[in-house]
Parts: C-alpha cells; structure tokens; sequence
C-alpha cells in the first residue's frame, strides 16, 4: 500500500498528515477522516490510529490521519477540543483535493476527538460529512464525574467483601471514606440539584447534543466496556434533558466492547475497533 505524507496551512500554520491509500489506489466516495484526542498526534496510542487507517484502506476507503495545530508536526499553539474547527475544515479539503472521488465523509474520532466532530458539526452543518465514528465520547464535568465515581467504582467496592474485611482491620485509610462521603455529597448533597442544571447547559455538553440530534447522517457508536468515560457518556446521555432519546435515535448503531479499555489497547482491541469500523463503513458505502 502506497501512502502519501501532506502539507496543508490552517489559519496560517502548517498542518501534516498521512493518506492511506494513495488516492489513486481508492475508487469508493467515502473518505474518512481521523480526528484525533487529547494530547496525542496522528500515531495514536500503541500505534492505533496508524493501523487503524491502513485497515480503512485496505478495505477500499481513503483515510486521512493528521495532527491539528499545536501537535506532532503541525505548527501553531496546543488548543483546546472545542477549537479544531478550522483544523478539521481544512483537512477534510485537504482530503478532497488529494482524492476528488470522494464525495462523503466520515469523522472518526475518539475521547474529546469525538467531541471535536460534534461540535465542528453544530457550529459548521458541513453538508459533505455523512457519518459519525465516535468512540468513547467525552462528556466531562464534575457532576457526571462525581457521579460515575460513586455508580460505578465506590458501590462496586462496597459490594465487596475484601473492602469490608479491609475496613475493620483498619487497612482502609480514613481518607479513602473521606473520598467517597466527598463523592457522594458533589453526586447528590443539596448543591447537586443546581450543579445539574448548570451542567446541563456548559457549551460544549450542550452542543454536543444539538448536533448529535440533528445530524442526518448516520452514527456508529463504539463503547468499552471497562472504560470510565464510556461510561461516563452513557450516564450523562440518560440522563440529561439535552441528550433525551438520544441512544434510540434512527441511524444510529450501537457497539458495546466488553473488557475493552478506553484506547482498545488490549489483545485484540485494535483488530475489534477496526472491524467494526469496516463493517460499518462497507453499510454505509452501500448505502444500508
């Protein structure tokens, strides 16, 4: 497989990225686009997203990997999540300039890269995206943190019988109670009713949601099962006004990853992330 390294200025800084394949090497109308997270470039942890694309490639679509602004080999200073727009504006032409055959394109994005696509969609309505991997959505805040600390590590333990045996042997520090009796008052004390409405409406959350509703193209959702973030959106998504009926919405499929973490860095992980992506794509392509 030939692969080409780009060039491409954003807003006056330069940006790089990789093309799988070639797009000479592509026939299909779909291209995706990886939209990387956090403190990362286009690598990926244990090499994810570089695999990830070859076997997007391989199964016929061309992928574009790339590091925004202020990461790897792109010039200009780090930015927030909420502020790749104009990256993510100028890589999907990028894309189509370098494979004219694609018409359609996919985000493919994980953590706060998942977000990233959300909110490029709700400020931008780019017409030319026509589908969503988000993979581990991040919905951070901390409420939702209180409260997913308390559902689904706190009550967990204290289901345990070793943490119990821990505590009257005094081998469970005080701070330790101290953290979770902390937990539960910011998850549900008297200042947590307030804390939800303001939550509710933070920017980004709140336009995470209004695009996620309004998207007409289709959606493929990837959660692991041992991650705390993915678990972290599906609390905040049944819960929150803004997100109402969103995990039943048309066009949208839903991939639970059991013992997976929250890169898919275990056996297997990557080749499961990736199947899933491909069997979603190859739907799509055909139009089902």
């Amino acid at each position: 497989m030939k692969e080409l390294a780009l060039q491409w200025s954003c807003a006056g800084e330069s940006q790089l990225g990789i093309l799988s394949p070639a797009a000479s090497e592509s026939s299909s109308d779909l291209g995706v686009l990886i939209v990387v997270g956090g403190p990362q470039y286009r690598v990926g942890s244990h090499r994810q997203f570089t695999l990830l694309a070859r076997d997007i490639a391989a199964a016929g679509h061309v992928c574009l990997r790339f590091d925004v602004r202020g990461m790897g080999d792109s010039g200009g200073a780090a930015r927030s999540f909420e502020a790749l727009d104009d990256d993510l504006l100028t890589a999907i032409d990028e894309l189509q300039r370098h494979a004219p055959q694609v018409r359609r394109i996919v985000l493919w994005g994980l953590c706060d890269g998942a977000s990233a696509a959300l909110l490029y969609l709700q400020r931008r309505g780019d017409a030319r995206v026509a589908g969503l991997v988000l993979v581990n959505p991040w919905v951070r805040s901390v409420l939702s943190q209180a409260r997913t600390q308390v559902k689904h590590y706190y009550l967990q333990r204290l289901r345990q019988r070793e943490f119990w045996a821990k505590l009257f042997s005094g081998r469970v520090a005080l701070g330790a109670i101290g953290e979770l009796l902390g937990a539960l008052k910011r998850a549900f004390g008297p200042g947590a009713r307030s804390a939800a409405t303001v939550d509710a409406h933070l920017p980004y959350q709140a336009r995470m949601a209004a695009a996620w509703q309004a998207f007409p193209g289709r959606i493929l959702l990837l959660l692991s099962g041992e991650d705390y973030t993915a678990k972290e959106f599906l609390d905040h998504a049944t819960q929150d006004p803004a997100w109402a009926n969103a995990l039943q919405r048309p066009g949208l499929d839903r991939q639970d990853c059991p013992g997976m973490d929250h890169t898919f860095s275990g056996p297997g992980g990557k080749a499961l992330a990736a199947r899933h992506t491909c069997a979603w794509l190859e739907r799509l392509a055909a139009g089902s």
